[in-house]
């Protein structure tokens, strides 16, 4: 995986933040519990140990994962967003032209996606039909229930 991963400086701190606790905090946790279940005694017939393990093993994988995604990560300065079309962390105020309804997202990187917040993720079906759209224009976005049309209303 060499793909460049797009992320606000919060999403770098909390990432950041997310390895710590796994190496600072977790991974000590597991060390402490290994050694509580090697000193029981006999390895081969230990379930204690052989679960702790399992859990060490899963533990670095994540923490391998998290690192990958911190080294290919690029932080998007966000004072320097053109709003003159749509893009990542813009917020969009669309219409959905078949009923009306006037919804408004700002579209992030995939990993800060919350649709409770309004936050959609730049990959998904919404966002990749509004990207390099204008205020003014009307857009067919292809969703898992048909085809909707949006007019931008605002970008901001």
């Amino acid at each position: 995986m060499s793909d460049i991963v797009y992320i606000t400086e919060e999403g770098l701190q909390k990432l950041k933040g997310e390895i710590d606790e796994l190496r600072l905090v977790e991974r000590p946790k597991i060390s402490k519990m290994i050694a509580e279940a090697r000193d029981k005694g006999d390895l081969s017939e230990n379930a204690e140990y052989a679960a702790a393990k399992e859990a060490q093993g899963m533990l670095e994988m994540k923490i391998s994962r998290l690192e990958d995604i911190l080294s290919r990560s690029r932080v998007i300065d966000e004072s320097k967003i053109d709003t003159s079309t749509v893009r990542i962390l813009n917020r969009v105020k669309i219409k959905n032209r078949a009923n009306s309804h006037v919804m408004e997202y700002q579209i992030v990187p995939e990993s800060e996606a919350n649709l409770k917040l309004g936050k959609i993720a730049v990959n998904s079906p919404i966002a990749m039909g509004l990207i390099g759209k204008k205020v003014g224009e009307t857009v067919d976005i292809k969703v898992p229930s048909g085809v909707i049309p949006f007019e931008i209303l605002s970008i901001s």
